[in-house]
């Protein structure tokens, strides 16, 4: 039998740090809104209004049941779990919110966050890539390492990384559905970022199916490698 230590996954991560409990000697205090911040490594760039406002709404007849999860910082507050229930809690009026004060270090507040985010709610694909890039950053890893810690093939970490590579246009045009993942891989292939654009315009103008955008890519790639 292999020695050789199984790879932590964030869900591991998440049961490890006990996101979800109140460990035995922590105390929930009440802490002002005004002194907590957003995390900043929150790969969530739009979050569920529908949602929030649901939220808002039980938070408003029961009040919030599960404390959030803080980091002490300079002048207040980061959240390491539960800005849902925080905005939520803002929209209600409330001054404050029940809270569990922790001390992470930076990195393990970024690597909460994409595990929190990866594991209980669908990031949009340009989303889960700048969470990626954040962690990797942080954590100092190797997309294999990466992908084992998501649970994720290699190829999908490297192709939802290379989304980043896309111009804000064209990844607005994923966000909103115009385009697919499919698409959105083939056009990231390329360098050149007017063509990208133009090709991108041209799936949503033309229908093009992504086996159509991966013969068009091809074709410009092999142009470009030729005029060089």
């Amino acid at each position: 039998m292999s020695n050789e230590k199984k790879a932590r996954t964030f869900t591991d991560l998440l049961q490890e740090h006990h996101i979800d409990d109140v460990l035995e000697g922590e105390i929930i205090e009440e802490v002002s809104l005004r002194d907590i911040k957003p995390n900043p490594f929150q790969p969530r760039r739009i979050f569920d209004e529908e949602k929030i406002n649901e939220l808002a709404q039980s938070i408003k007849e029961h009040g919030v049941f599960q404390p959030i999860i803080l980091k002490r910082v300079k002048n207040g507050f980061i959240i390491v779990s539960g800005e849902r229930r925080f905005r939520a809690s803002q929209i209600v009026g409330l001054k404050t919110i029940p809270s569990i004060i922790r001390q992470y270090e930076e990195a393990k507040v970024a690597e909460i966050a994409l595990a929190e985010n990866l594991q209980r709610e669908n990031l949009t694909p340009i989303e889960e890539a700048e969470a990626y890039k954040i962690v990797m950053s942080n954590l100092k890893l190797t997309q294999n390492e990466l992908a084992e810690k998501v649970g994720k093939s290699r190829s999908h970490v490297t192709n939802t990384l290379g989304l980043l590579n896309l111009p804000e246009e064209v990844q607005n045009m994923l966000l909103t559905s115009q385009i697919s993942m499919g698409h959105a891989r083939a056009l990231s292939k390329l360098e050149n970022k007017a063509q990208v654009i133009k090709l991108a315009k041209l799936v949503v103008s033309k229908q093009l199916s992504v086996r159509q955008i991966e013969e068009l890519t091809k074709i410009e790639d092999k142009t470009n490698k030729i005029q060089r």
